[in-house]
């Protein structure tokens, strides 16, 4: 089944090339079945390869997929045209009384910045909170894992002596978790952050469970014990280019970054890497949105 997303959007036209099923209004109001409602509060500086990302791992599901993108009100993006924004995006006000089945907290590149140093770090605990009545599952991304495990569970984090970027193995600790079914016993996964989490306060912690990690990358996957909250220190969603394209940004600002481990052949820069993450992405998202998102949320909400 389809996405469902705004006719004039730019993904869209990637996503058509790339046979990703899209539905227009007209055609989805004539559907005589219950949609999911996604949330996405989008703060990548990049916003529409952000947004094209996701809708390409959210459109490979046998459910109608509703998408509303957030942005936030308190801090206004450099990266991403302001018509664009107008035009595609909503403000938490506007959504604050209406219900989503499910919601996405992307990353942002502001982990050296403490959280409450953060412009808009006042307005995101707003939403935590409103997420835990109003949001059937939520699932954090990278920088929105960290702040998510800091303000629900009290667990900081740490800078890294060096960004940690590549392709990482990992192992899965719970093999009959839903959101994990399917998964290999080692399964790949993309890492590109400064800072990280203790997966010792992790496993301490008696609201949470690890369900995958990285010998290298540390952990990777945790959920709270009601599934109402994912943390996904990882990317995922990433295309088989974008570390390169990170890393060639962070050289041309003079920045001091090490190669993207284990991700181009050879280790050599000019080789055009290999995708080694695409099917465990997919069933990532297809499960999230299964087992945690459409078998757990009310067909009409109170």
């Amino acid at each position: 089944m389809p996405i469902k997303i705004p006719k004039l959007l730019p993904a869209r036209e990637i996503l058509e090339e790339e046979n990703i099923f899209i539905m227009e209004d007209e055609r989805a109001s004539s559907q005589d079945i219950r949609p999911l409602n996604i949330l996405i509060l989008n703060l990548m500086p990049e916003k529409e390869k952000t947004e094209a990302q996701f809708l390409r791992l959210l459109g490979n599901t046998p459910l109608q997929v509703n998408i509303t993108f957030l942005k936030t009100a308190t801090y206004e993006s450099r990266n991403t045209s302001r018509l664009h924004l107008d035009q595609f995006y909503t403000t938490f006000d506007e959504v604050r009384e209406k219900k989503f089945d499910g919601m996405i907290i992307t990353g942002a590149p502001v982990e050296l910045i403490s959280f409450d140093q953060v412009d808009y770090w006042a307005e995101l605990v707003k939403i935590f909170e409103w997420t835990k009545t109003n949001v059937t599952s939520t699932l954090h991304i990278c920088w929105g894992a960290q702040a998510a495990l800091y303000h629900h569970y009290g667990i900081g984090k740490f800078e890294l002596p060096e960004k940690c970027s590549g392709i990482y193995s990992h192992r899965i600790y719970d093999s009959k978790e839903k959101l994990l079914r399917g998964f290999d016993d080692v399964f790949y996964a993309p890492h590109s952050r400064h800072t990280d989490v203790s997966i010792e306060e992790i496993e301490k912690s008696p609201e949470l469970k690890l369900l995958a990690a990285s010998d290298e990358a540390g952990a990777f996957i945790v959920h709270s014990l009601d599934r109402k909250h994912i943390m996904v220190t990882g990317h995922l969603e990433y295309e088989t280019d974008t570390l390169a394209q990170e890393y060639a940004r962070d050289r041309e600002r003079g920045l001091s970054v090490p190669v993207p481990e284990h991700y181009f052949p050879e280790n050599n820069p000019e080789n055009r890497p290999v995708n080694k993450w695409r099917s465990h992405a997919h069933l990532f998202f297809s499960n999230w949105l299964n087992y945690y998102v459409y078998q757990e949320t009310p067909y009409e909400w109170n």
